[in-house]
């Protein structure tokens, strides 16, 4: 069903509608039987992204969402039945920004009279691993505005986004080391048993995101944090199904840490933050929750993915 302009349909607020996230919200509402209006928050309402979703019947605002902004953020929340936060990627040293900002936007939800929040959170590693792991600052920051907004009134659930399909497509390279016999090889400082919530973010997470706001009240489950995915396997059979559909001989190897810091900070990333979230992840794991075959159709499985991707900047032209 295409979204509508009919007054009496419920008013879906989506931050960051021209993103990753947020354009997956606005696609999950967009394939429901029911209806929708949707207002998506941008801070470019020029770009093509944004053009485009006005098209599709999507009601574009521009604003900053700000503290500075407070004022014109409430004003633009305001009518919204519904609500999708997400806060932006900021580097080591902005943690209060994101504290800041997702707290805003969870009170502008509580002002408009919202009767469901969807929070893209992280949980806390700190708090996990009891003090040992406190530098995974994005991770912390988002931890601290799922704890505020589970004392908001309105009902919310930390909708966190599983590991993303396309960080393996080249995007971050670090997940890759080149084998002196000329293969490649996943080099991440885990095990390989290590289960990973691949996720198709553009396809399949807002899918989860409907299926939250459409529950039925007595279903919701409020103040819960549920980790998205599309296919949950070990990051070695990642790596085998690589193999299988490109042909190209992909293996898992697990790097130590030393190593890898070397490949983050070639790579141009910090390397403090990941060295802590690695470490977490091969100690706990990811968490999972709900099974996929609670949403409304079939997620796209790591198989299908690697089908249909670009695996160009991963393996060259050849």
């Amino acid at each position: 069903m295409t979204i509508t302009q009919d007054p009496s349909a419920p008013l879906v607020a989506v931050v960051g509608a021209t993103g990753a996230q947020g354009g997956a919200v606005v696609y999950g509402l967009e394939e429901s039987d029911k209806a929708y209006r949707v207002r998506g928050f941008t801070r470019d309402g020029t770009k093509p992204v944004a053009q485009e979703l006005a098209k599709r019947g999507v009601e574009i605002i521009t604003v900053s969402l700000v503290v500075e902004n407070k004022e014109a953020v409430f004003g633009a929340f305001a009518g919204a039945d519904f609500t999708f936060l997400v806060t932006n990627y900021f580097e080591h040293g902005d943690k209060q920004r994101e504290i800041n900002e997702g707290k805003l936007l969870i009170d502008a939800s509580e002002a408009a009279g919202a009767s469901r929040i969807i929070w893209s959170g992280l949980r806390s590693y700190d708090k996990l691993s009891g003090g040992r792991y406190p530098n995974a600052h994005q991770f912390e920051s988002k931890a601290i505005v799922t704890e505020y907004a589970r004392q908001c009134g309105v009902p919310f659930v930390d909708l966190q986004a599983g590991f993303y399909g396309t960080n393996l497509l080249g995007s971050i390279p670090f997940f890759y080391s080149k084998q002196e016999d000329g293969n490649f090889a996943l080099a991440w400082p885990t095990e390989p048993t290590v289960r990973v919530p691949y996720i198709d973010i553009a396809r399949d997470y807002g899918l989860w995101a409907r299926y939250m706001l459409e529950l039925p009240t007595a279903e919701f489950p409020n103040g819960a944090s549920m980790m998205t995915h599309s296919e949950i396997l070990t990051v070695a059979e990642m790596a085998a199904q690589i193999s299988q559909v490109t042909g190209k001989n992909v293996v898992f190897r697990r790097l130590e840490m030393e190593p890898f810091i070397k490949n983050v900070e070639a790579s141009g990333f910090p390397a403090e933050p990941m060295v802590d979230v690695w470490k977490a992840i091969d100690e706990f794991g990811w968490p999972t929750t709900t099974s996929c075959s609670v949403l409304p159709r079939p997620t796209r499985t790591w198989k299908e993915f690697v089908e249909i991707s670009d695996w160009s900047k991963v393996f060259g032209s050849q």
